[in-house]
């Protein structure tokens, strides 16, 4: 839990990211715990907090901290991606219906058969989101 300017500050250069306040107050909100946020929530959050900041700045530092490798991008659909404070390698499970993200651990899924790869590649890593919804009246599984 990073909640002290210094350890924010520190966490930042680091990764190669130049400490200015918003960066801090982004930071202070992303890794405060092991969570998984949008955009919109870490806009929500970091105003909460009193701090000044547009919505492009947290689409900006986002996207910076995930090229930084401090957090990391999921891509659940087309339309929502959720910044994961947990950079180690895992998977996750999208509920659909409640729009929230939870950790699988890399060693819940067998992911063993993977396709021939294009000459002169190399796999870099293995992302998998398995989306779930509450079963409606009717569904055969």
């Amino acid at each position: 839990m990073l909640v002290d300017t210094l350890d924010i500050n520190r966490k930042l250069r680091e990764h190669d990211i130049l400490p200015t306040r918003q960066r801090q107050s982004i930071a202070a909100v992303l890794l405060a715990r092991p969570q998984h946020l949008s955009a919109d929530q870490v806009l929500d959050a970091v105003r909460q907090e009193g701090v000044s900041v547009s919505k492009a700045t947290i689409y900006n530092t986002l996207g910076l901290f995930a090229r930084k490798g401090l957090v990391r991008e999921v891509f659940v659909d087309a339309s929502k991606v959720f910044y994961d404070s947990t950079t180690r390698p895992h998977h996750h499970i999208y509920n659909i219906d409640t729009a929230t993200l939870i950790d699988l651990d890399s060693d819940c899924l067998d992911v063993d058969k993977l396709p021939v790869l294009p000459p002169n590649t190399i796999i870099d890593g293995v992302e998998v989101v398995v989306r779930v919804r509450g079963k409606l009246p009717g569904d055969a599984c």
